[in-house]
């Protein structure tokens, strides 16, 4: 029978780096291996592809292979020679774990390890996300048990060697493929890789070499944050495994609304009512800020929709010095009711005036849309 080009079937030419060839075989191996692809014929086509990555991947085989062709293996072994092939990470994609002994090292699981971060939502009220404020926290975690000190083991005792991996804190189990025997590497089921034993745990922490505790921990929260706004207190988390540092703790903002001021980034925005005598005449008014009461003149002849702008009583900016404004929206309190003696004057105005109606150019909205910039 007819062998079929090694080149040919990893889709390259002949002068291609092994680079190149372990790309080509990679993307061919993951399209036909048989727990992927379910083809009738896709066990053979991988077969295919390792044999002749195997020779490829070889420089004598590959060397004899492009002066002699086929015929230059004779006596080489023609199939795949898998300790001659890197294949722990494409196998690992197919099956969670190093096809040739692979795995994660003990080394590597005991390595440190950083801790879990914890957080929490703190809820403010308007004032004291404006001027900022201290608050304490109260939270659980888990720190190093003061008994054992972190051990897990009963204090005079110390761990034993684990008897299932012979302390290597790893087993090795052997599954049979098609391509031969796979030896999986994976992690002591007894011991969680650690190679140890407790076999007198502390009676403290039951063993887990921590235990839960309730914490209390002061926030500065800076003036001008808004909900959403993150802080974190560094180290404050879950401790980390084997030496490693402790997770952070984040508080998150949550600001509740007010009475009749509301925030846009860094300025407050407040609705006024005045009488209509008031925007008629004019006056000076007291009118709330964070800040406390501020005087305003009104001209006379404000309309409906006039925007005052009162500097520097607006949000504190939480990166850089200066705050932002308050912005004052009038709005032209029309009464509903009305005595005898203010109707008679309303009429004698009214008279006054004319009866002439002129057609409004430009509405309320839009008025308000150009004062907020909308």
């Amino acid at each position: 029978m007819t062998q079929r080009d090694y080149y040919e079937i990893l889709g390259v030419d002949r002068g291609a780096s092994a680079d190149d060839l372990k790309s080509a075989f990679r993307a061919l191996a993951r399209k036909y291996h048989p727990d992927i692809n379910k083809d009738h014929d896709a066990e053979e086509k991988f077969k295919e592809i390792n044999e002749a990555y195997a020779i490829l991947s070889d420089p004598e085989k590959r060397s004899a292979y492009d002066r002699y062709g086929h015929a230059g293996l004779n006596g080489m072994g023609g199939m795949p020679d898998f300790s001659t092939i890197d294949l722990s990470d494409l196998f690992s994609e197919f099956f969670g774990f190093g096809g040739m002994g692979g795995g994660r090292s003990r080394k590597a699981r005991n390595a440190p390890r950083r801790g879990q971060d914890l957080g929490q939502k703190l809820t403010l009220s308007f004032e004291e996300a404006i001027f900022g404020v201290e608050k304490t926290l109260e939270f659980e975690r888990d720190e190093t048990c003061t008994i054992c000190r972190g051990s897990g083991a009963e204090p005079g005792t110390t761990p034993g060697r684990c008897t299932t991996c012979e302390g290597k804190g790893e087993v090795r189990q052997v599954r049979q493929t098609f391509l031969g025997s796979m030896v999986q590497v994976a992690s002591c089921p007894a011991c969680n890789g650690s190679g140890e034993l407790i076999t007198n745990p502390c009676k403290q922490c039951r063993g887990n070499g921590l235990e839960r505790k309730r914490v209390k921990k002061t926030v500065s929260v800076p003036a001008g944050v808004d909900s959403g706004t993150q802080i974190r207190l560094a180290g404050e988390g879950q401790p980390g495994a084997n030496g490693g540092p402790n997770g952070n703790y984040y508080v998150e903002m949550d600001v509740k609304p007010h009475a009749f001021f509301t925030r846009r980034q860094n300025d407050i925005l407040l609705n006024l009512n005045i009488n209509i005598a008031q925007a008629v005449l004019g006056a000076e008014i007291d009118v709330p800020t964070v800040d406390g009461k501020s005087k305003l003149r009104i001209p006379a002849g404000t309309q409906p929709g006039k925007v005052f702008t009162i500097r520097g009583k607006g949000v504190p900016f939480l990166k850089s010095n200066g705050r932002g404004d308050e912005l004052i929206f009038i709005n032209v309190d029309i009464p509903q009711k009305l005595e005898e003696k203010q109707r008679m004057l309303f009429e004698e105005l009214a008279a006054t005036l004319g009866t002439e109606v002129k057609p409004q150019e430009r509405s309320f909205m839009d008025w308000l849309k150009e004062a907020i910039g909308g």
